[in-house]
């Protein structure tokens, strides 16, 4: 019974998720245009995605938004979980607080941070009409810090589940532990990132899978906040591949870009992910 009852979710995964990414991934060796074309031609959609100076504008913004969302979203997640740990009282209320971004699409985040930002009418305004009349905030139409406007909001978007991800897994530590180190007298930061802490390595590899997923598919965020401006300076291959694939009418160039970009994730996780599978068994 329990097979027939899983057998369905299985044949839907199965299609709409391989299927459709094997059938992308074969769509980038096509002459797809503007509709899919099967006559294969190699590796020229490939050829043309990098003569394409935007696609390098693109793939370079993953790595920095990748870089610091990923490294920011732990660091910060880690900090408050341990503070959360540490809190007596009103520990409810603080995680609910950190908790409460992750209810907002990413849309609704993009749009806030977007109004927060805006040199007319966010934080650099406020600061104006406060009488520092040379505060300048304009990271928002700076090409050169745009993408760091992005990594602004991703990280408060997603830091409270990495928080609460982390701090269940410091609650559920024995806590013979830390009667031992109170008899020991270990200092509590010695506790935590001596002996907690490297017991959470599984935790940690959850956290790095499902911040890895939110890179690729960055797109919603991007478009509300930045729409890949100012010019492309924000843009993200995310971006890049939809609008190849549904304004430009350049699905094969577009299907390029998705297997480069998805690519590209699975080997920066992949070899960690083997390291920790294989430091397990």
């Amino acid at each position: 019974m329990a097979w027939l009852v899983l057998l369905p979710c299985a044949v839907v995964a199965l299609y709409f998720i391989w299927g459709f990414g094997a059938y992308t991934v074969f769509l980038s060796f096509t002459k797809s245009s503007f509709l899919p074309n099967h006559q294969v031609v190699g590796f020229a959609q490939f050829a043309a995605l990098f003569d394409d100076p935007r696609w390098w504008v693109a793939y370079r913004n993953m790595f920095i938004f990748g870089g610091l969302y990923l490294f920011s979203c732990v660091i910060m997640g880690i900090v408050l979980a341990i503070l959360l740990d540490r809190v007596t009282v009103g520990e409810t209320i603080f995680r609910t607080l950190y908790l409460y971004p992750m209810s907002l699409s990413l849309v609704v985040t993009g749009l806030a941070w977007q109004w927060l930002l805006n040199p007319t009418s966010g934080v650099q305004q406020i600061m104006r009409d406060s009488g520092f009349e040379d505060f300048a905030f304009n990271w928002l139409a700076s090409q050169d810090y745009a993408i760091f406007t992005i990594v602004f909001a991703a990280v408060w978007h997603g830091t409270g589940l990495i928080m609460i991800l982390f701090l269940s897994g410091i609650k559920s530590v024995d806590g013979e532990i830390w009667k031992a180190a109170r008899i020991d007298r270990v200092p509590t930061w010695r506790v935590y990132f001596n002996i907690i802490l490297p017991q959470l390595r599984t935790t940690l590899l959850t956290a790095v899978m499902l911040l890895g997923f939110q890179v690729v598919r960055s797109f919603d965020i991007v478009v509300a906040l930045t729409n890949g401006g100012p010019g492309f300076a924000s843009d993200v291959p995310a971006r890049y591949v939809f609008e190849y694939f549904f304004q430009r009418g350049k699905i094969g160039q577009g299907a390029a870009g998705a297997v480069i970009m998805v690519a590209t994730m699975i080997m920066i996780v992949l070899p960690y992910l083997i390291f920790e599978v294989r430091r397990k068994d």
